[in-house]
């Protein structure tokens, strides 16, 4: 056997790296990935203010206005009695029904919350979630006036 048999002959080794392998696990972590963030990016959706704010215009529509008290209770300015506690359930529907009757309408309803300043966080942001839920398309959010005769909004 001559040494140009033995060179060329089929006990050669490959040298070469198989990617498929590492390929199909990339593909299967992107995937993961695609499916997982959408699920991390929860939250409310507002319109946030480009401006600063400014008094509610007197011809304006009555908007709906959602207050959440210190101790975490919802009052709603057109139910029959808007000095009473309301649930969320009763104030998913007040909200859904004066929304949609005024759907038809180019434009909608002001949709508007007040929060006391101790209120709890949660407790105002599951207010908007109820009101978003019932088809405001944006939720103002109401502080304190500047001047005693306007009302300022931020949102």
């Amino acid at each position: 056997m001559t040494m140009q048999n033995y060179r060329n002959g089929p006990k050669r080794q490959m040298a070469e790296i198989n990617v498929v392998p590492f390929i199909d696990v990339m593909l299967v972590l992107l995937v993961i990935f695609m499916v997982t963030t959408p699920l991390l990016t929860q939250g409310v959706k507002i319109d946030l203010p480009k401006t600063e704010a400014k008094a509610i215009p007197p011809n304006q529509k009555e908007p709906l206005i959602v207050t959440v008290d210190a101790s975490g209770n919802y009052y709603l300015n057109i139910s029959d009695k808007p000095n009473q506690p309301i649930t969320e359930q009763t104030l998913s529907y007040l909200a859904t029904t004066q929304l949609k009757a005024t759907a038809d309408n180019a434009e909608q309803r002001p949709v508007l919350v007040r929060g006391d300043s101790n209120a709890n966080y949660g407790k105002i942001v599951a207010a908007m979630v109820v009101l978003q839920q019932a088809g405001a398309k944006t939720v103002g959010l109401i502080t304190q006036p500047t001047t005693p005769d306007h009302t300022v909004l931020k949102g």
